[in-house]
């Protein structure tokens, strides 16, 4: 009890002493820094219980952002009160504007000072916001004081704090999300853009810079945190932050092999030992500060000392005339601009994100474009030097051109021969084919006459038919000098002719309309297909033996077919004649063998409707 008053006593003289930030229930954002109170903790052991017992003295602050950079040895505590101008109860969010700080902990007054834990290595798993939030309660008029301690020993530490309602919070943060997504989006494309290249080139240039672009995708994504909400467990997130070395020094590796081989940087002997130095020493560099903590505040200089070679190197073969040194020194900028501006943001002399919040990103991008360019004009380069290669060939093969010409004469001659021959063999095949079938059909033709059973006969009749739908096909072939497209009209003439015959109906009608050539494959298909909706037209569709048979075959601008049968007799019902051969033949090739879709109506006599594209889906 003695403890508790001593923590409300505390509490109202704290309130008092503490300048408060005013709110109203129509405020949607206000910046929490400028009006919080700052204390260093060098000893790095108070606790909550120690700032509101102790006669802490915190100093004034003006500033929106505080950037300490590397800060393993204290922490920063931040107060500020707020108070509730409003006659309602007001529900807030204060937002951390960092991803990467190591450790935070804040205390509401409304739960005596209990702490909420965030930060890298205690993420809330339920949290989808990139930067960390505690969420606050004012009841009508009140005022409250809280206090933040931010600490991190292996990342950069940078505080800035905001207030938000949720609406205008997750509005900005669903902004926020989408704009990083669209950057990472980018820079895979691009990735995968010289993969793809590095495929067919085999130029090792390319394989370093996709290794430096997918670098800075898992580097950026931590340090912009995305990839801490989105990508990585808690256990991966811890093990990412204690080689953050490697994975910030890694894409500067790839880029130093990368300016070597596509610089041709050993044609200047002397740089290209130093940057054989610097090859060597930046991995050795890395294990030192995995394996160590003394110097990780030093962790940065080998790789921003090995990128300052770099583009030493390239404004070296810049003045040396080097055609791809002209691209990517316009790529170095970008980078040293997107560096330069996080050095200054984190150690809070300069907040280049209020001003242009994805300054990074698009610097990378640019870098990323630039650097893919100067790829693609290594690619145009090259066959620069092959055309000329080719144009020396060519000389060369001028001597050459009378004996290849004649060898050349020779070789056509005998390939039109030849050809000749096979087109000749190839209708000697269709004829022949053709009389086995016209055999074939004779036979079944001959046993059918015999026959006194009906049944029987209109087997062989329908078998027939079906035999002679090839039969013409290579009849036609035959006779044609083009062998890609069928002469179709001919073709279904020929069939309802067959039809007819042998059904010996003079009082059915059949009027074709057709518009457009088929391929050989797909005339077999419809030829077929025809026979037997024809067949069973003819069967069971004119009970007095009169009416009217109607098809039509079209082509749209989009090459999809139409074929069209209808016919005005008595219909039937499909549900009792599912497993009729027939109508099982012709769906099975209308939408196995055209690739199509089939629609049959029997109202009104029958209507069937076929639809296929010109090639196969």
């Amino acid at each position: 009890m003695k403890l508790f008053r001593l923590i409300f006593l505390l509490l109202c003289t704290t309130s008092i002493y503490a300048t408060p930030l005013a709110i109203k229930s129509d405020t949607k954002f206000q910046e929490i820094l400028p009006h919080a109170q700052i204390f260093i903790d060098n000893t790095r052991k108070l606790k909550i219980e120690d700032i509101l017992a102790h006669d802490i003295v915190f100093e004034e602050n003006q500033k929106s952002l505080l950037g300490y950079g590397f800060s393993p040895d204290f922490d920063v505590w931040i107060r500020f009160t707020l108070t509730n101008q409003s006659h309602t109860a007001l529900y807030k969010l204060i937002e951390y504007n960092n991803p990467i700080t190591t450790y935070l902990k804040f205390y509401d007054p409304d739960k005596n000072y209990g702490v909420q834990e965030d930060g890298l290595f205690s993420i809330n798993t339920n949290r989808k916001t990139i930067n960390p939030t505690f969420e606050i309660q004012l009841k009508p008029n009140e005022t409250k004081t809280y206090y933040l301690k931010a600490s991190s020993y292996i990342t950069t530490l940078i505080v800035q704090l905001n207030m938000w309602d949720t609406k205008s919070f997750y509005e900005k943060e669903t902004t926020h999300q989408l704009s990083l997504a669209l950057f990472f989006g980018a820079m895979i494309i691009l990735g995968l853009y010289n993969l793809f290249i590095y495929f067919f080139t085999k130029d090792i240039s390319y394989l370093f810079y996709v290794l430096y672009i997918f670098g800075v995708i898992i580097h950026h994504s931590i340090y912009r945190g995305i990839g801490i909400i989105y990508l990585l467990n808690q256990e991966w997130i811890v093990n990412s932050i204690l080689y953050a070395s490697v994975i910030s020094s890694f894409p500067i590796f790839v880029l130093a092999l990368f300016t070597k081989t596509f610089l041709h940087v050993k044609q200047y002997p002397r740089l290209d030992k130093i940057l054989n130095f610097f090859i060597v020493f930046l991995p050795l560099s890395v294990l030192v500060f995995v394996y160590t903590d003394e110097y990780n505040k030093y962790r940065n200089i080998p790789g921003l000392l090995l990128l300052s070679f770099l583009l030493f190197i390239t404004i070296y073969a810049t003045f040396k005339k080097n055609r791809q040194a002209y691209f990517i020194l316009g790529g170095w900028c970008a980078i040293f601009l997107a560096i330069l501006f996080m050095q200054l943001s984190s150690t809070g002399v300069f907040d280049i994100y209020q001003y242009f919040p994805y300054v990074i990103e698009t610097s990378f991008v640019f870098e990323a474009m630039i650097f893919s360019i100067a790829l693609a004009d290594r690619i145009k380069q090259l066959q620069a030097d092959k055309e000329i290669a080719n144009q020396k060939l060519i000389t060369q093969q001028e001597n050459e051109t009378s004996r290849l010409s004649t060898l050349v004469k020779e070789k056509t001659s005998n390939l039109k021969v030849a050809l000749d021959e096979k087109d000749l063999l190839l209708k000697e095949l269709n004829h022949r084919v053709k009389n086995n079938i016209q055999l074939i059909v004779s036979l079944i033709r001959l046993q059918r006459d015999r026959l006194k059973n009906e049944k029987l006969r209109e087997v062989l009749t329908t078998t027939q038919n079906r035999i002679s739908t090839m039969k013409h096909l290579h009849e036609l072939l035959y006779q044609q000098s083009q062998l890609s497209y069928l002469d179709t009209p001919a073709y279904f003439e020929l069939l309802l002719d067959e039809i007819k015959e042998s059904y010996r109906d003079e009082n059915i009608s059949i009027d074709i309309d057709v518009k457009a050539p088929l391929q050989i494959d797909q005339a077999i298909y419809c030829g077929i297909i025809l026979n037997e909706l024809i067949t069973n037209s003819f069967k069971y569709a004119f009970t007095k033996n009169e009416g009217s048979i109607k098809i039509s075959l079209s082509k749209d601008e989009r090459g999809l077919y139409t074929l069209m049968l209808s016919d005005d007799g008595i219909g039937y019902d499909q549900e009792q004649i599912q497993n009729s051969l027939g109508l099982t033949l012709v769906k099975t090739l209308a939408t196995s063998q055209l690739k199509g879709d089939i629609e049959i109506l029997s109202q009104n006599g029958v209507n069937v409707k076929i639809q296929w594209p010109r090639k196969s889906r």
